[in-house]
């Protein structure tokens, strides 16, 4: 069975008259217009362990960087020696973004869609001009940011119960 990286309360469900609609996603797009993954959020299977803690986006240096959701700017500065930022966000949710030079400050409060920065070219393993990695926390997990704006992932096969 084929099973989507959608949560419950951002996939398609029944519209009217029976046809599917994807509903209001938790998160917008940190890029406009939508870009192109060029690489796939992978789950650590431990906490410490080797994966992709986000996505990666296609864009070009200079492109603006947008709050994917209104809240309050919680760092901004290197991790690393790249300069990062995260953005705190209703339901215990964390985004961060890089590499970006940050246009906000810690503290400040941002609206949906806001200009946080750009992006600066030298994302390590980006094919293109410039790559913004856009990672989301709930808590202290990561998770994938394309489940919450409504987008599938990647489609993983899962076990089904089914036995045959």
């Amino acid at each position: 069975m084929i099973a989507p990286a959608w949560p419950p309360s951002a996939a398609p469900g029944p519209g009217p008259g029976g046809s599917r609609a994807v509903r209001h996603a938790r998160l917008s797009w940190p890029l406009s217009p939508v870009p192109v993954i060029t690489k796939y959020f992978d789950a650590p299977e431990t906490p410490f362990g080797p994966g992709h803690r986000g996505v990666d986006l296609a864009a070009v240096p200079g492109q603006d960087v947008l709050a994917a959701d209104a809240g309050v700017v919680v760092f901004a500065g290197l991790v690393g020696g790249r300069p990062v930022l995260s953005v705190d966000h209703d339901g215990g949710l964390r985004t961060t973004y890089e590499p970006v030079a940050a246009k906000v400050a810690v503290g400040e409060q941002v609206y949906r869609g806001q200009v946080l920065g750009t992006v600066l070219a030298g994302h390590p393993g980006c094919a293109v001009a410039a790559c913004l990695h856009w990672g989301v926390r709930r808590g202290e997990e990561y998770v994938d940011p394309l489940a919450l704006t409504g987008e599938a992932g990647e489609y993983r096969l899962k076990p089904w119960g089914g036995g045959r």
